[in-house]
């Protein structure tokens, strides 16, 4: 491993650009679950639906847009800041340990569907600041055999939760 032991999430955030700013992220029960025993009485949930009108267009992902879509195009997400990051990021990156973050975080910058996960990480990620002969992987502490078992547990979590959200009806959070 190259000596530099800072995250990317870290050094992203120490720039103060990373990508959980501006981010509307989808949280699983089983998310919720695992947050809501660090984070006590912190209400970090809302029911909205997304900004970004092209998150609609789940084509390539019908298990994603059966599940994870209500009716209304509406999704648990993390709350944001007044600002429009992350409620759980911090001037060091996010204050979640790693077994905590959502799953949508732990896969980030990963590129999936319900059927598959690329090998190669999203091109928006920053390469930049990765040390001279440093993988996306060791960057980021991970394998690509971690974030396949984070991508089966995502999906695992998605169906289980899709009953709720396909209904107008919002479980009490």
């Amino acid at each position: 491993m190259v000596a530099n032991q800072q995250t990317l999430c870290g050094r992203c955030a120490r720039l103060g650009k990373t990508c959980c700013q501006g981010r509307e992220i989808y949280i699983t029960p089983g998310d919720m679950r695992r947050i809501g025993a660090v984070a006590g009485k912190i209400q970090f949930v809302e029911w909205t639906r997304t900004a970004d009108p092209s998150y609609m267009d789940q084509d390539d992902d019908p298990v994603w847009r059966q599940h994870v879509l209500g009716r209304d195009g509406s999704r648990r997400i993390l709350k944001r800041q007044a600002n429009g990051d992350c409620i759980f990021l911090g001037s060091r990156g996010c204050h979640l340990s790693m077994a905590v973050r959502p799953l949508l975080c732990r896969l980030h910058p990963f590129t999936y569907t319900a059927d598959h996960i690329d090998s190669e990480p999203d091109t928006g990620c920053p390469r930049h600041l990765l040390s001279a002969g440093e993988s996306v992987f060791e960057a980021i502490h991970t394998s690509m055999e971690l974030a396949r078992q984070w991508h089966r547990q995502l999906y695992e979590e998605v169906i289980t939760d899709g009953n709720d959200n396909r209904t107008d009806i919002r479980p009490s959070l």
